[in-house]
């Protein structure tokens, strides 16, 4: 293992000491103790034995071997430490006190060495037991030779429960001596420890972050506490260098800016690329997002708005005048800061909260010609204002150079504005916006029939603007000051159409309680509008048709003819020829009723009027909500463009006051448009495939031929080609005659 900190290998080297000295320790004691053990085990034993040799003496002698039998059985039941006693005399033995006989190995192995001590000698048994054997000559050999042994069981537990209780001591005191080693190196090394650290941080330049924590007064304290001064000298001056190359990269950065600025700013054409261009900026400069430009134009009763997102137009004169007394005090030579109050009293919060969000204090920096003023830089600063009067002054001076251009900008703008104005006006006829000229043909024939009093046929489908045509031909005819009635024939049931036509008598029917006017009668002198005249059952067709005729009726259960002065017009999303071919509505009525026939084209067939429709509903219900509202989206028009408006110019509007509800910003983005248009639309753009040009190629090659009976002369010479080139395409597009 590699020991790389200071900490461990002292820690290892004072373990590996203690330890080393426990175990030694434990080693000496242990063993001087065992020979203690030993010792005075061989005093017992050579005690014991005399003893026992002086009593055997002089049974062996009177030979009296019973008593000397018993006299051995005594001692090893007295002496615990006995395991074995016998004696032996002239090869013969005279007493012992082994069950089963004494081992054949142990009579030969341990004679007395002298005739008046005992002889010591350690055995081991068979089963691996240790014993003291003793061999004392009795009554100097002439009685005999007294032979016993020892257990040294005894004595080796002993000497383990000894080992055990040095290594358990050892164990603690290096427990103890490891703790304390520790503690002691560890208040040693911490210092050079944090010192270290610091080193490896400032190494990798984390110079903020590096202390060392300066602990008494000895050679590593007085190294830690130089260390951090070195430290703090160093972050100074590294601070100072920072400063000095942000101050030198901003200079720069803002130089660049400026020429950038004003020489890109020349190329931009329209007011709104030259706000967000500026907005855009200006931000990287003042370090501020919450920014808005406000301009004049020159009779000063509109005011521009300018951000990075949108442009905006405001002419609200009461608030434009504040805004220039702001603008054309003294005060607001450089730049002038506003707090919250002051903003208010000026509404200035009021005319930016589309743009931007409420701030605590608004910097205002007045731009333009030094005689006359052309507008306003607003920075709404939240909290404290933060921005840099150098940076603020850069930024007045970049857009007193961009003034001519600025102005310029505001010029086109309003011309453009002026135009689109007047083109939308021109295009609205009667309440009816349209340029295409199918409906500026539907116009004209409004105008010419309009004096009249012939009947009317309006068709078309649903939502085209059937019931417009008609009050605009009776606005356009000498009875625009009389009555216009409008009769929804598909609103009522047969039974109670005729009463509501022509009027009933009291007691003409169940219900019928009193007298009723009919819709005729009540537009006498004026105009009535049949809407969904094919939804008209052939029992009221023959009334209507007398009306017609002789512009007089009865009402329902009454005898008097009543005469009456009014102009039909009818309306119908039917093809009534069709009804007429099928017997559902009656020939005469047809041709009586279709004197003028106008047909309505749908909204799919003069798209170029989608534009036009779309920004006039965006108009109406955008002052309906009260919302400020410009324009669509790029992508949003294409949406509107693309659908193929089965509801027509009904659909178109219910569509814009859909997104006018739901929307955010100053444009219309297709996630407010309805979900049913965006859907059509992604369906229609994955199913439609536009064939290739060598699919046209080869379709027309074989509808020629086919048409030509593949007689290659005829065929390339409608085709304006030769007939070798014409060998060679039918061999390209591997065209076959079919069988």
């Amino acid at each position: 293992m590699h020991l790389r900190s200071l900490k461990s290998k002292l820690l290892v080297g004072v373990s590996a000491l203690v330890i080393c000295s426990g175990v030694l320790i434990s080693f000496l004691v242990s063993h001087q103790y065992s020979e203690s053990l030993l010792t005075a085990l061989n005093a017992q034993a050579e005690y014991l034995t005399s003893a026992i040799a002086l009593q055997a003496a002089d049974m062996v002698l009177t030979n009296d071997l019973v008593a000397l039998q018993k006299m051995l059985d005594q001692q090893l039941n007295s002496n615990p430490s006995l395991s074995y006693l016998f004696i032996e005399k002239d090869g013969r033995t005279l007493a012992d006190t082994f069950a089963d006989g004494i081992p054949v190995d142990l009579l030969n192995a341990n004679e007395p060495k002298s005739v008046s001590q005992p002889n010591a000698l350690q055995i081991v048994s068979t089963t691996g037991e240790h014993y003291l054997d003793m061999a004392m000559p009795i009554f100097d050999g002439k009685a005999g030779t007294l032979r016993l042994g020892f257990s040294e069981q005894p004595y080796r537990q002993e000497v383990k429960r000894l080992w055990l209780k040095m290594i358990l001591f050892t164990f603690g005191i290096l427990m103890m001596a490891l703790a304390g080693s520790l503690l002691f190196i560890k208040r040693i090394t911490e210092p050079l420890g944090e010192l270290a650290r610091a080193v490896d941080k400032l190494d990798h330049g984390e110079l903020d972050t590096v202390q060392v924590g300066v602990r008494g007064r000895d050679e590593v304290g007085v190294l830690a506490e130089s260390f951090n001064h070195m430290l703090t000298n160093l972050n100074r001056y590294t601070r100072r260098l920072e400063e000095q190359t942000m101050e030198l990269e901003r200079a720069h950065q803002q130089t660049r800016t400026f020429c950038g600025i004003v020489q890109e700013i020349g190329a931009l054409q329209t007011l709104r690329e030259i706000g967000r261009f500026l907005v855009k900026r200006f931000s990287s400069i003042v370090n501020s997002e919450q920014m808005l430009i406000m301009i004049y134009n020159e009779p000063k009763d509109t005011l521009f708005f300018l951000s990075e997102k949108e442009t905006r137009a405001l002419k609200e004169p009461e608030l434009i005048q504040k805004l220039l007394t702001l603008v054309e005090s003294p005060s607001s030579e450089e730049s002038l800061m506003l707090t919250q109050n002051e903003a208010k009293a000026l509404s200035i919060p009021d005319l930016i909260a589309p743009h931007l969000k409420p701030a605590d204090r608004y910097l205002m920096v007045p731009f333009g010609h030094p005689e006359r003023s052309l507008g306003l830089l607003c920075v709404a600063c939240a909290g404290q204002c933060r921005c840099n009067p150098e940076e603020v002054k850069l930024t007045r001076l970049m857009l007193n150079h961009a003034a001519p251009v600025i102005k310029r900008a505001v010029s086109h703008e309003e011309e453009v504005r002026d135009l689109q104005c007047r083109l939308e006006s021109s295009a609205e006829f009667c309440g009816m916006v349209a340029r295409d000229p199918k409906m500026q043909v539907v116009f004209r024939l409004i105008e010419d029939i309009a004096p009249t009093d012939a009947s009317v046929l309006i068709q078309g489908e649903s939502g085209t603007g059937k019931e417009l045509v008609a009050r605009a031909i009776h606005q356009l005819s000498p009875r625009n000051d009389k009555p216009f009635i409008i009769i929804n024939c598909s609103a009522y049931p047969a039974s109670l159409l005729e009463s509501e036509l022509f009027g009933h008598e009291k007691g003409a029917f169940t219900g019928a309680i009193r007298l009723k006017s009919g819709r005729f009668e009540l537009a006498d002198g004026g105009t009535v509008f049949l809407d969904e005249i094919g939804e008209i059952p052939p029992s009221a067709q023959i009334k209507l048709l007398r009306v017609l005729q002789t512009q007089e009726f009865e009402r329902v259960g009454g005898e008097k003819t009543l005469a009456v002065d009014v102009r039909i017009l009818a309306a119908t999303n039917k093809n009534l020829l069709e009804e007429v071919k099928k017997g559902d509505f009656r020939e005469d009525l047809y041709y009586r009723l279709g004197v003028i026939p106008i047909l309505l084209p749908p909204l799919r067939e003069r798209s170029n009027d989608i534009p036009l429709l779309a920004r006039h509903f965006l108009n109406h219900f955008a002052r309906v909500h009260g919302k400020s509202i410009e324009s669509f989206g790029s992508d949003a028009m294409r949406l509107l463009l693309d659908h193929p408006w089965p509801g027509n110019v009904r659909e178109l509007e219910n569509t814009i006051e859909h997104a006018v509800v739901l929307a955010k910003g100053a444009h219309i983005e297709p996630a407010e448009l309805p979900v049913v248009l965006r859907s059509s639309s992604t369906a229609s753009s994955e199913t439609s495939t536009v064939p290739t040009m060598a699919e046209h190629e080869s379709e027309l090659l074989q509808r020629v031929l086919d048409e030509c009976a593949w007689n290659k002369k005829e065929t390339a010479q409608r085709l304006g080609i030769s007939r070798n080139t014409l060998y060679n395409k039918i061999k390209k597009y591997r065209i076959r005659q079919s069988s």
